[in-house]
């Protein structure tokens, strides 16, 4: 069953907001030295590379859309089965500089493709 375009866009989107505000104010020192809030953003940085595998699965022509997509998914198979080569402070850099344009971008398909209430 193909699932619906909007709520894989959406779950993205929420990941992403998720991701933005457990980094919020806090320095790339804290971050490095809290295992925790590394655990949740790297956990959401996952379901957004899972998230765009599917949509690429179920929605190839939406999902080119999105570029970058292969290096997101790869990165995904890296926190998940490459864990033990994950630096923070890679993560802390996609999240302050790739992650923004990647949730302009599922904003602005969301936008066109309209509510899941439609």
């Amino acid at each position: 069953m193909r699932r619906d375009p909007r709520v894989l866009l959406a779950d993205i989107e929420q990941a992403g907001a998720d991701i933005a505000s457990y980094l919020e104010g806090m320095p790339l020192e804290s971050y490095v030295a809290d295992g925790r809030t590394q655990a949740a953003v790297e956990r959401k940085f996952e379901i957004i590379g899972e998230t765009l595998k599917r949509l690429h699965a179920d929605h190839p022509g939406l999902a080119r859309r999105i570029p970058q997509l292969r290096r997101i998914v790869d990165f995904r198979n890296l926190l998940s089965h490459g864990y033990d080569r994950v630096l923070p402070e890679r993560v802390w850099s996609y999240a302050g500089q790739d992650l923004p344009s990647l949730r302009r971008i599922v904003e602005t398909l969301l936008d066109e493709l309209g509510s899941t209430e439609d």
